[in-house]
Parts: structure tokens; C-alpha cells; sequence
């Protein structure tokens, strides 16, 4: 049988008007059902609050909502009391008071003075519509007298206790961590903590939300810790008793045969513990466990078996450095597995700097290099190319009204450009992906801009 080709056309193409050196995006549901697309971004490289990473910045952080034409809707800047990272300021979409309008969520500093204020910061809410600022609350930090790289590491999130939203905030991931969630009023729900000394895993990099048990209640993910949202209830903590480190990814993976979710883990922290790429079940049982020791740092799963089975993918490094001029890793290895069962998989070419996508919509992925320092190349399951997309990929989903999925890249000359299959038909399964809740849950969260991979897992 043909392989389908590729053919990839640019559809949409806007300047910011300013230098990026680094960018998030998300989908933004603007409401009367039209949905508009948002960007994160600065001149400065993503600024790391470890020692070792962090530099002073030298732009500010802003935020643009634009239409699927390429309209620009509104522009906000954050100001000189942002740092442009991640971890210093999630921005995240959540529709929390159910009239069909995203408000934008993010991490503000008030105090105009003092860039690492931890008095002053708070959680503002923004009118995805317009920009119009609906609201500033506390941004409490329970514990003052941390490092650094542990004191700012701020999350948000969302999801559905039965068709009811509940916004969640986070702080911390590698020493106390703690998790609160809110209603629609901003009441507080309830609040979840973990402390430095207690048994089981630390935070994850990523935090999916997702309803692992299928029960109406979705569950966030805080590193293998399973909490779901009515109540703030741990319902598991998969390896509790032997692991004690954070992983670097968390992946839910659904079954496309059975419907049932299994969740997919690499490790970064706790050295000793072993093994270091895992599979559980939806209770936090493990089901396989390989690679011996390492520092974990990327991977994903992704639909490119002939039978549309899963393969996981996992890179070691020796080393990382990060700052002004970019992302580095030094001595990989990279490994591949049946997801199911841990088998090796191989693949015809090498895994790193890839993210999953599947633009010609027929239930398999693509693989693009569009991680920081890649150089953009398209590839199927096979290993053909199809060209590059240049720049680097902060959104690889379905966020326009066209078949397939598609690209965002950024440039940095401050270009942005969405990317899809010309001839993309979305098959059967495409469209089953496209309508499930994980998929829309994931798109908010690579506004987080740490890992695009999440729906992958469908």
C-alpha cells in the first residue's frame, strides 16, 4: 500500500514585531464558539530559576491573542516585574466561570521594585476577549526560606468535577509542594500538600489532567501522586515506597483498542532508584520498568506502529546547561519501546529533538525537530522527510478549522507561522482524538511550554 506524502503549506503567517527567543501558544475559546490563538513570549531564552540556568533578562514578557486569520486581537505586557520563565510565570486558559469565554491565568509580581518579591506576587485574570484585567487574588508561597530553583516553581491548571470547572494552582517540585483548588466564586475547594521528607514521588515538569479512572471526577497528576479534583483526595502514588525523586515526564496513554489509560513516566531525580522509564495502569500499578540508571530528560509516546500501537520514547543525558544562547544536552542515548509491553522498538532515525504530530489526520504521527535547536525536519513513522519548518514548534495540534493537525513555529525575527498538511483528510480515529477532553486539557497545557506531547497519549 502507498505511504500517504506530505505536503506542507504554510497558512497563516504573522510578525510580533519584536525579537523571540522564546514562545508558548495556546488555542483560546473567545466565545459564540470561535476560538483564537494566544502567545507567550520575550526575547530572552526561557529563563531557569536554578542557579546554574537563570540570567537577568533583558526584555519583558507579553502576551498576544490573534484570530485563525491572523488578526492581532489585543497585546499585554507583563512588565518589568515578570521574569520571562516558565516556572517564575505559567500562563494558562481556563473558562472557570462556564461562560464560554477562556480567561487567561498567569503569575503576576505587584511590587515594582523587587523582581523576586514573594509578598507581592498574585494570580491575576485576564478577559481572553479583550485582555481586560477580571481579577487579582493571593499567590501564597508557604514556604519563604527555599532556594531559588525550588521557591519559584509555580504551576496552573484545570479540569472537570462533573461538568463543574475547578481552577488548581501549585507551588513547588522538588522539596514542599503544595496544591490548591477553586471553584467558580474563587473559594477555596480544597487544598493538597506534600512535604520534603514525606514518602513517594516529588513533582513533575509536566502535570496533565486528565480522568484516569473514567469516573466524571478528572485527576492531576503531580508526578506519579494521583489527585483528583472534587475534594483534593490522593487516590495513588505509584512506587511510593521506592521512589523518592521527581520524573521528567508524566504521559497518560489510552488503549485504542480497550479505551483504558495507563501513564507513561521517565526519571530525573533520585539516582539510586532503578528503574528509570516506566509504564503504570490506571491505579498506579507498575507494568513494566527499564533502563537501569540516568538522568531522564525527554520523551513522549507516540502512534507509529503499523497496527496504531504506541511506541515510547525516552533520551538520557550526562549533562545540561541552559541560558541566554539556548538549551544544551550533552552524552545521549536514546531509547525506544513497544509501550505496551517494553520491548525494544526501532526506529529509523534518531528520536531527539522530536515532537509527535499527526498533520494528514490518518491516526498516525508525524515526527517533527522542533524543539529548541532543532532544525524544523518533518518525518513519518518510516523516516521520509517531507522538508522543514524551520524555527521552533510551540503548538503541534488541532487549533485551526482544517483537517489534520498543525504547527506553530516562531522565528526569531518575531515571525510567527502555522504549518499543515495541504492534503490532510482526517480519518475516523483523528476526529475521536480531536473530541476527547484529554486532547483539549493538553492543548491548554503547552501553554505551560515545557512539553508538547501530551495528546499524543490518545
Amino acid at each position: 500500500m502507498a505511504q500517504p506524502s506530505i505536503e506542507l503549506k504554510k497558512v497563516l503567517e504573522l510578525s510580533l514585531g519584536s525579537e523571540i527567543g522564546m514562545l508558548r501558544a495556546f488555542p483560546v475559546r473567545i466565545g459564540e464558539g470561535r476560538k483564537a490563538i494566544a502567545a507567550v513570549y520575550s526575547r530572552d531564552f526561557d529563563i531557569d530559576p536554578y542557579y546554574e540556568m537563570f540570567f537577568f533578562p533583558t526584555d519583558t514578557l507579553k502576551l498576544t491573542v490573534f484570530t485563525q486569520e491572523g488578526e492581532i486581537l489585543w497585546t499585554r505586557d507583563f512588565g518589568p516585574t515578570v521574569i520571562p520563565g516558565i516556572w517564575f510565570c505559567p500562563v494558562y486558559p481556563f473558562d472557570l466561570d462556564g461562560d464560554g469565554v477562556d480567561e487567561i491565568w498567569y503569575v503576576n509580581n505587584l511590587n515594582p521594585d523587587h523582581q523576586l518579591s514573594l509578598q507581592n506576587s498574585c494570580l491575576e485574570r485576564l478577559d481572553g476577549r479583550t485582555g481586560q484585567s477580571l481579577g487579582q487574588y493571593p499567590w501564597v508561597y508557604q514556604d519563604t526560606q527555599q532556594t531559588l530553583s525550588t521557591q519559584f516553581r509555580n504551576f496552573i491548571a484545570g479540569g472537570q468535577v462533573r461538568g463543574e470547572p475547578v481552577l488548581v494552582t501549585a507551588q513547588g517540585t522538588y522539596g514542599n509542594m503544595y496544591l490548591q483548588g477553586w471553584n467558580r466564586d474563587m473559594s477555596l475547594r480544597w487544598e493538597f500538600r506534600v512535604g520534603k521528607d514525606d514518602p513517594g514521588a516529588r513533582g513533575s515538569h509536566l502535570c496533565p489532567v486528565v480522568d484516569i479512572n473514567q469516573d466524571g471526577v478528572d485527576e492531576i497528576f503531580w508526578g506519579e501522586r494521583c489527585v483528583e479534583l472534587d475534594t483534593g483526595r490522593e487516590l495513588f502514588c505509584a512506587d511510593r515506597d521506592t521512589y523518592r525523586g521527581h520524573s521528567d515526564i508524566i504521559q497518560p496513554m489510552r488503549d485504542p483498542a480497550s479505551g483504558a489509560w495507563s501513564f507513561y513516566a521517565i526519571r530525573e531525580g533520585d539516582p539510586a532508584a532503578s528503574p528509570r522509564v516506566l509504564l503504570y495502569d490506571a491505579a498506579g500499578a507498575r507494568r513494566w520498568g527499564e533502563v537501569g540508571h540516568g538522568h531522564m530528560d525527554m520523551g513522549w509516546t507516540a502512534r507509529l506502529k503499523d497496527d496504531g500501537g504506541h511506541v515510547a520514547m525516552a533520551i538520557r543525558i550526562g549533562a545540561k546547561t541552559c541560558g541566554p544562547d539556548g538549551r544544551f544536552h550533552q552524552d545521549r542515548d536514546e531509547f525506544t519501546f513497544d509501550a505496551v509491553n517494553g520491548e525494544p522498538y526501532t526506529l529509523p532515525f534518531s528520536v531527539y529533538r522530536t515532537i509527535p504530530v499527526d498533520l494528514n489526520g490518518d491516526g498516525f504521527h508525524e515526527l517533527v525537530r522542533g524543539v529548541p535547536g532543532g532544525d524544523g525536519e518533518v518525518l513519518d513513522r518510516h523516516g521520509r522527510s517531507f522538508g522543514r519548518v524551520g524555527g521552533t514548534v510551540a503548538m503541534a495540534s488541532r487549533f485551526m478549522e482544517l483537517p489534520g493537525e498543525q504547527l506553530l513555529c516562531f522565528y526569531p525575527d518575531g515571525t510567527i507561522r502555522v504549518w499543515a498538511d495541504a492534503n490532510a483528510a482526517d480519518s475516523g480515529q483523528a476526529l475521536a482524538r480531536y473530541r476527547d477532553p484529554f486532547y483539549e486539557n493538553s492543548q491548554r497545557l503547552t501553554g505551560v511550554g515545557y512539553n508538547l506531547c501530551l495528546m499524543c497519549g490518545l
